[in-house]
């Protein structure tokens, strides 16, 4: 019988490729490591991008993309999925089909369409497949608020929004920017029963590009180490917001976030967390 390393849990990431490491699957290597996980990685389409803004997509082929997973899911204890940028109609349904078979794993989905806006792929399809595929078998989606709006077009409210992505399916929804003010930035938690917990953050003065990559992963790093939901959300902020205040200006455009600022002892974000 085979003895797995079950000090550190496997996290299975299905996303893009941004060559600029900002977000995407170098996203998601870096926060599981930073936390202790170890990511594999399932690429699901190929970006041509910088740090300002993307210049192509081209999706991973559906067949590959269910090879790549089924690979590793037949080799490897994977303890949870985590689900950004799809790339595709067709990949999205191959996801589906691929989580009916492991309705164990807790499944973290970031619904990302701010890509699909480029207008470099058909916007209004990806999204409504992912709202009928991939939001049911979801354990928490984290969208921001534009993304909210995207998934729940018949909602006018915050509330509403997440009301209707949960009767999708979903058991719990994140949904970021939920309320901003000129200093602080809040996040809200709902599941079936409503609001859970407002979560109120500083509002930092940068802006960095990757942080709902960063947010959604280590959402799944902290349940693939066992915590409960509530907690591993609430960690998940903290780290967040460390990677965004200790941001690197990289490139010409957006800054990225430092998903190891714990080892940065020149940081002023890791002064800020040995100082609590």
């Amino acid at each position: 019988m085979t003895t797995f390393d079950c000090s550190t849990p496997v996290v299975m990431s299905l996303s893009s490729h941004d060559p600029s490491g900002s977000a995407g699957i170098q996203a998601d290597i870096e926060t599981t490591a930073s936390l202790g996980c170890h990511c594999t990685p399932i690429i699901t389409s190929l970006y041509a991008k910088d740090t300002s803004d993307v210049k192509e997509v081209v999706p991973v082929d559906a067949t590959l993309l269910i090879e790549q997973a089924r690979a590793i899911l037949e080799d490897m204890p994977v303890k949870v999925v985590k689900l950004g940028f799809v790339g595709s109609v067709a990949n999205v349904e191959a996801i589906h089909t691929i989580l009916q078979d492991y309705p164990h794993l807790p499944v973290v989905l970031d619904p990302v369409t701010n890509v699909c806006n480029s207008e470099l792929l058909d916007a209004p399809a990806i999204i409504r497949a992912t709202e009928s595929l991939l939001l049911p078998l979801a354990t928490i989606a984290t969208p921001d608020l534009v993304e909210a709006h995207e998934l729940a077009q018949q909602a006018d409210t915050i509330d509403a929004c997440a009301s209707e992505i949960l009767e999708s399916g979903c058991e719990y929804v994140l949904i970021t920017g939920a309320k901003r003010t000129q200093n602080h930035y809040e996040n809200s938690l709902y599941g079936q029963k409503g609001l859970i917990k407002s979560y109120s953050w500083q509002r930092l003065k940068i802006f960095s590009h990757g942080c709902g990559a960063t947010l959604a992963a280590s959402i799944a790093s902290y349940l693939a180490h066992g915590l409960r939901l509530e907690d591993a959300v609430e960690q998940a902020q903290k780290f967040t917001w460390h990677a965004l205040a200790a941001s690197r200006r990289l490139g010409m455009g957006k800054r990225i976030p430092n998903r190891m600022y714990w080892a940065d002892k020149n940081n002023t974000s890791n002064q800020q967390v040995a100082a609590r």
